[in-house]
Formats: structure tokens, C-alpha cells, sequence
């Protein structure tokens, strides 16, 4: 479903043309001019920015040509390197990726307790950061940021959560400004669905061709949808609550204070209570009372992989679910590419993928002129902190197309 790119000569084409280079490279000055229809002159101008900005480098290859050869561009992986902390009930999860979106580090540690809750996150944070980048050896100007990313709703604007997972969680809390104060560089605060979608349309390198669509499953259920390259953010940056789509008319009561939202009935957590409570289930698993959701929905997952026929009918259940869920927003984007990330599919992803590939070749609207590719992240767990690291770098590297990266605070 290819499209002929057109962009006027100003601020958002350095966005454009690193997004070409991104998922095209290795291409051509001659090449960027023919999917762009910008002007030679205006190509070379950006390029000759760009690679003195350490962003673009020349490969050495040359294609020959009947005039003069060409030389190739693609992006430099070390031009920059993004932090990315995913904030979950129980863990915090760091990555650090290069320009390419590639990772070169990570860490995962306790959720702080005990002590205030805005002082325990803030500093834990910046303790992380500093022991990731540290213990990698990067120097300070080469990290671009850091981004916090997490379970919605967030205030993007002002980079804040207004709620976060587990207990005595600080709600409300300016978490980018403390944390930029503390650290020295640029820090935002993103929902982990917007991030995982990010990380996983820039470390594939899908072309911005494509209408990209992400769907996100850890304690809740999120999506995202990336067009010409850019998130679709919606209004607040709050875009696709897949999870709080109806599924069943007066059901149950959601905290988003809707009935019967998808989350009540295909969510992890909502799969490991209906386990505990049936007869015999937790006990032949070994689920303990005490072990933390995310650990007992991985048992659960394995089971039903296993073939386990209780285990397989929660399972079996929740994909149907979200199949729906992918047909509605495959329907409503006409997305050609779809791909599921998020620890609730780290181990029974299988089943999920082939249920929705299944619904959408019988109920996706467009079946009929194109089909859906759908697959599973090729990192799962990570992909909302991997893809925080590519916030931080979308924004820095190709300003236009991500959040605002500014200028480091000074420490």
C-alpha cells in the first residue's frame, strides 16, 4: 500500500528524512529526493546536517551509476543512546538502546517501599540511571534522556502519572521535573502501550509507509497506531484504551467507571483471580496466594501451552476477547501491520497471535484488498521500556515525530 511522500522544506523534514533513512537504509541522496519530492538542494542540506550531527553517516558503499556513483546513507547507532524504566506493581525494568533501537543493557530491580512514595520512586529512579549508564561506561552527553513509562491515564504535558501500579504509589507527582532536576538531562513520562508501540514500529524499522498498529498487554490491555510515522497521541496523549471497549453490555464495573470493559474479562490479573477461585486450579499449578499476578499469569500461560484444559479455556477465552478487540482496530485504522507486546504475552503469545491472525482474515474489513500481518515482539517483556528508550530518541534524533526531547537542565 505504498504512497508517494510530500513534504514542504521546513522543520518536520529532518523528521522525514530520518525516518527514511531509518527504515530504508542503506539509500541514497537520489532515492530521498524520489520518495520525498523534495528538492536535491533541500536533500543534501538536511543530509549535510545530519551527518554533521553524528545522527546519519556515509557507509563507504558506492552504487554505481551511469553518472557519478552514489554514496549510501543509513543511521549511525552511535549517534545516541535513550533510557528507557518501565514502572510496574512490583519491578522496575531499565533499558538502554542505541540510535537504531537496538539494546545494550539492562536491568531489572525491586519497586522501592517503605519512606515516602514520591521520594523512594524519585531517587530509585535516578539511582537506576546512573547504575545502567554507569556500569555501561556511556558518557553523560551521549545519553539523549530518559523516559518513564507506565500504566495510563498520564499527563504527558506537565510529565506526570496520575496513577501507577502497587502500593502507597505517589499519584500526581512531577515526576520529569524532579527527575530532570536531579539527573541533568531530558526525562518524559509516557503510558507503556504508547511506548511499546514506538519501540516496536522504530527497532523493527517499519517503513512509514505502513499504518502501524501495536497492541500492549501487561496488567491491562492498551494500543497504539503510528501513522506516517508519527504516534497518533489523541488529544491528552491518552489514544487507545482498547481495554475499556465494552465487550459485554452491563457487565461488570471497570474503574475507568464504564461496564463489561475488556479488561474485566481477558486481562491478566482478571485471569489469575477466576484461576485462584476455581476448584483445585492454583493448587495443581502451584499459584500461591502470595505470588505477585504477572508470576502467576506465566504459570497459568505455560499451562494452557501445555495443553492443561482449564488453564486453556481462561486462556482460549481472553484471545477470543482480544481478537475482537484487534478486528475493531484494524477496522477503524485499516492497519496493514500488527504486532503484540507486553509481558502478558511473553509465554502464551502463540495462542493469542494465532487467534487474531484467525479473526481478521474472516472479519477484518479490508480483507479483501490487503492483508494483516500480524507477529509477536521479539522482546515481549521489555517492550515498553525498550520502547521509552525510543521516545527519548524519535524525539531527539527526529524532532517532528516524537515528544518534544529539550535541552539538558542543568545539574
Amino acid at each position: 500500500m505504498a504512497r508517494r511522500e510530500s513534504a514542504a522544506a521546513g522543520p518536520g523534514s529532518r523528521a522525514l528524512i530520518v525516518d527514511l533513512i531509518r527504515s530504508s537504509g542503506p539509500i541514497s541522496r537520489v532515492e530521498l529526493v524520489k520518495a520525498t519530492g523534495l528538492t536535491q538542494p533541500t536533500i543534501s542540506n538536511i543530509v549535510r546536517r545530519l551527518i554533521d550531527d553524528g545522527v546519519v553517516r556515509e557507509t563507504g558503499d558506492l552504487v554505481a551509476t551511469r553518472g557519478k556513483p552514489r554514496s549510501m546513507l543509513v543511521i549511525n547507532s552511535r549517534a545516541a543512546y535513550g533510557v528507557g524504566i518501565h514502572v510496574a506493581a512490583d519491578a522496575l525494568t531499565c533499558v538502554v538502546t542505541d540510535t537504531r533501537g537496538g539494546t545494550v543493557g539492562r536491568q531489572l530491580v525491586a519497586a522501592p517501599s517503605g519512606g515516602s512514595p514520591s521520594e523512594s520512586l524519585v531517587a530509585r529512579l535516578a539511582d537506576l540511571y546512573h547504575e545502567v549508564t554507569q556500569g555501561l561506561g556511556l558518557p553523560p552527553q551521549s545519553v539523549a534522556g530518559m523516559a518513564v513509562v507506565g500504566p495510563g491515564p498520564v499527563d504527558v504535558a506537565r510529565g506526570r502519572f496520575l496513577s501507577l501500579p502497587g502500593p502507597q504509589r505517589p499519584a500526581g507527582l512531577d515526576l520529569a521535573h524532579a527527575l530532570t532536576g536531579r539527573l541533568g538531562v531530558p526525562v518524559l513520562v509516557d503510558s507503556d502501550a504508547a511506548a511499546a508501540t514506538v519501540g516496536e514500529f522504530w527497532g523493527r524499522q517499519v517503513s512509514r509507509e505502513r499504518t502501524f498498529g501495536c497492541l500492549y498487554m501487561n496488567s491491562g490491555i492498551g494500543s497504539g497506531v503510528v501513522l506516517d510515522g508519527a504516534l497518533h497521541r489523541g488529544a491528552s496523549s491518552n489514544a487507545g484504551k482498547l481495554g475499556h471497549l465494552a465487550v459485554v453490555r452491563d457487565g461488570e464495573r471497570c474503574h475507568c467507571g464504564n461496564r463489561g470493559c475488556l479488561e474485566q474479562y481477558a486481562a491478566p490479573r482478571v485471569l489469575v483471580a477466576r484461576a485462584r477461585s476455581m476448584p483445585g486450579l492454583a493448587a495443581r499449578l502451584r499459584i500461591r496466594d502470595e505470588d505477585p499476578d504477572a508470576r502467576a499469569f506465566d504459570v497459568l500461560a505455560r499451562a494452557a501451552i501445555y495443553g492443561d484444559e482449564q488453564a486453556s479455556a481462561l486462556i482460549d477465552e481472553s484471545a477470543e476477547l482480544l481478537a475482537e478487540g484487534a478486528v475493531l482496530l484494524a477496522n477503524l485504522w485499516d492497519i496493514d501491520t500488527l504486532v503484540l507486546a507486553g509481558p502478558g504475552f511473553a509465554v502464551a503469545g502463540s495462542i493469542y497471535v494465532t487467534e487474531i491472525r484467525r479473526r481478521l482474515a474472516e472479519g477484518a474489513f479490508a480483507r479483501d484488498v490487503h492483508d494483516v500481518q500480524v507477529d509477536l515482539s521479539s522482546n515481549p517483556r521489555d517492550s515498553a521500556a525498550i520502547g521509552g528508550a525510543a521516545l527519548v530518541l524519535q524525539g531527539s534524533v527526529a524532532p517532528g515525530h516524537g515528544p518534544q526531547v529539550s535541552a539538558r537542565a542543568s545539574a
